[in-house]
This record gives C-alpha cells, structure tokens and sequence, in this order.
C-alpha cells in the first residue's frame, strides 16, 4: 500500500489533482492485471499506455460510462487493501474536467453547486416571464384562443430564448474545444467522425461488460439505464426537431401558431415529450437504487436535478398542449418557458456538458484506434 500512496504523491508533484492521481493510481494496477481489457473502450485505451499523464487522465475519465461491470468484476475492489474503484475514481475526475474546461473559466465553479443553481436558475426565469407576460398584457380580457403568441410576441421569445441560448451553444462549442485541444494533438478522420457519432447515437458503451447492460444496485445486469438514456435523448431530440419544423412553418411557409394537434411539429413534440417523460423518470428510479460505489455522490445532486429539469419540462409542455384551449393556457405556458429558460441557462455548466465531453472521448478513441499500434508513454 505504501507503494500505490508513493503514486499517489508523485502524481501531485507533476500537476495532477488529489483525484488524477487517484485515476493513475488505479489505471496502474489495471494495466498490470488487465482482466477488463475487453470490457470498454476504456482498457483498450488504458492498455496502449505505459504511464498515464494529465490528458490521458482526462481523456480516459470521459471515456468511462460509468456502467459498473468493472467495478462487480473486480478482485481488488473494496474491500481489498488496493481499493480499486474504476466508476468513483473517474467520476470524481470529470467533474474536475467540467470545471477546468468550462468557458468563462469562472464560470467552471457552477458545477460544484449545480443543484442549487439549476433550481435557482428555474426560479429566477419563472419569475422574469411572470413579470414579463404582466407588462405585455395590456388587457387581460383578451381571449387567447390557444395562441401563445398572444401572451408573448413570438419576435420576444425569438430575441430572449436565441440570445441565451446561443451563448450555451458558444460556451459547449468552446469547452469542446478546449477539452480536445488538451487531450489530442492530431486531427479525426471522416472515419473516425462517423465511428464515434455511431457509438455516441447507440450509447454502445453502456450495453456493459459483457453486452448484458450495466450493473445497478447488485451484481445484476441490466439494459434499461441504456434505454432509459435513449429516451430521454432521442426525446430531446425530437423536441428540438419540433421547435426547428415550427420555425421553418412561421418563417418559410407563413404559417403561424397554434398548429392542428396532427401537424408535424405537434406530433414531434408529443413524442419526444412522452420520451422525456419517460426516459427522466426511469434514471431517476436507477439513479436512486444505484449502488453508492457505482459514482461520486457528490454529484448527486447535479444529476437529479437535471433529470428532473427535464421531466418538468416535459411534463409542462404536454400539458400546455393538452389544455392550451382553456383559462389554464397562459399561466403553463409561463411555468413551461420557465423551466425551459432554466435549462438553457444552466447548459454549460451542468450534467447536459457531459455528453459533450463524452462525444469528444469517443472521437479521440475512435482517432487512436486508428493509430500505428505503439505503446505510448503519455497521450499523443
């Protein structure tokens, strides 16, 4: 033990954190052992290292999909004196890459208290489009009809929602770029990009070790984190494509909202907003039972506060939907805006990043493997 405390102590002193040093600690004993090798992307990568730097570091923790067969498949796991938690050790440090990478840097330390800052984000824009919807209303007996656009001019929501969100969208954009600039020092192939756009759109890597699914609470597999993460992504997804299909209506073919409930972008929206009210509450039973040496519980509260972000928002659209013909209509559509603001407030610096970090673990694995097959000492 005093050996793996000696690696510990000489990470620090080339500039790692507590928990890099933990990561390389545990990356050495693995590539020593290397029973996991074909487990994930993860060990492959592991195994073309000799000793694991900063980049490598972080490179590897995005990597890691946090679905625990390593962890269950471990002899030298706890309780074992070498304490080898795979899933811990790289989630304590993705957080640190979140934080390091995020643009504005001083903005990085959102992440540390994200819980909190998700529901005061919420709270703030529920209160903005409260005030908001008070000062353009100049008569209150104006009937609605199921017309949003006669609580908020559509050229308002335009001017707030595209304004902030471009600002996320830049933020992402720019800690992607950060983060690659660090971990790689070469450019990605069309191959590579397809590769990994594929693995990333399956989320191959969360069938586990074995393709069973991952581990859970027990020993057990289990595929449904995997489907309950396509869910909540391809219903994202679906929404987006329906505020996207509605644009392209207002602006390209004139026409204005509200849309017949068998539009194009009304069936988008249902569906992806059934996705997001299924996919959240099923990571959220997961996330709940899960086994606390599956992650780092700090990050808890950041995880369930996006998720639950998400079936809020869900859960307010359809229902602005469904009685956007009654006196209700105006006052979910305020809710609705409110938690989609809070979102879009909070993307650059809550667990909406971690895809896009992950998405750049998998270009940089998808890139690597097509390397001459070397052992490197350190990344490239």
């Amino acid at each position: 033990m005093q050996q793996l405390n000696d690696l510990i102590q000489e990470a620090r002193r080339t500039g790692m954190s507590d928990q890099e040093g933990e990561v390389d600690r545990i990356m050495t004993i693995c590539n020593a052992c290397r029973y996991c090798e074909g487990f994930c992307a993860v060990f492959p990568a592991m195994t073309r290292r000799l000793q694991f730097n900063k980049a490598d570091i972080n490179y590897l923790a995005n990597l890691c999909h946090n679905c625990g067969a390593c962890l269950h498949s471990c002899q030298y796991a706890p309780p074992n004196e070498f304490a080898v938690n795979v899933p811990q050790a790289m989630a304590a440090v993705r957080q640190e890459t979140y934080v390091e990478y995020a643009w504005p840097k001083s903005f990085g330390r959102l992440y540390k208290n994200n819980g909190v800052i998700v529901a005061l984000a919420c709270s703030l824009a529920l209160a903005f489009f409260l005030w908001l919807s008070t000062a353009l209303r100049e008569n209150s007996n104006v009937t609605l009809d199921g017309n949003f656009y006669a609580v908020f001019p559509h050229n308002v929501l335009v001017l707030i929602f595209g304004a902030v969100f471009s600002f996320s969208i830049l933020a992402l954009g720019i800690g992607f770029y950060n983060f690659w600039r660090n971990i790689s020092k070469t450019g990605a192939s069309i191959a590579a990009i397809g590769e990994s756009a594929h693995d990333a759109l399956i989320m191959k890597y969360l069938d586990g070790g074995h393709g069973e699914g991952c581990n859970n609470e027990d020993d057990g597999f289990t595929l449904w984190r995997k489907r309950y993460h396509h869910f909540t992504f391809y219903g994202f997804m679906l929404c987006f494509a329906s505020t996207s299909v509605a644009t392209l209506y207002h602006y390209v073919l004139k026409l204005d909202a509200p849309y017949a409930f068998n539009s194009l972008p009304v069936i988008l929206g249902t569906v992806g907003g059934l996705g997001l009210l299924i996919g959240p509450i099923g990571l959220l039973f997961l996330n709940l039972r899960r086994n606390p040496l599956h992650g780092d519980a700090r990050q808890k509260p950041m995880d369930r506060a996006f998720i639950l972000l998400l079936f809020l928002i869900s859960l307010s659209g359809l229902l602005l939907l469904v009685l956007r013909e009654s006196a209700l209509m105006s006052y979910l559509l305020i809710i609705h805006l409110g938690f989609v603001m809070g979102l879009f407030l909070t993307m650059p610096y809550g667990k909406f990043a971690h895809g896009i970090y992950r998405m750049a673990a998998l270009l940089k694995n998808a890139v690597e493997k097509r390397q001459p097959s070397t052992l490197k000492l350190g990344s490239d």
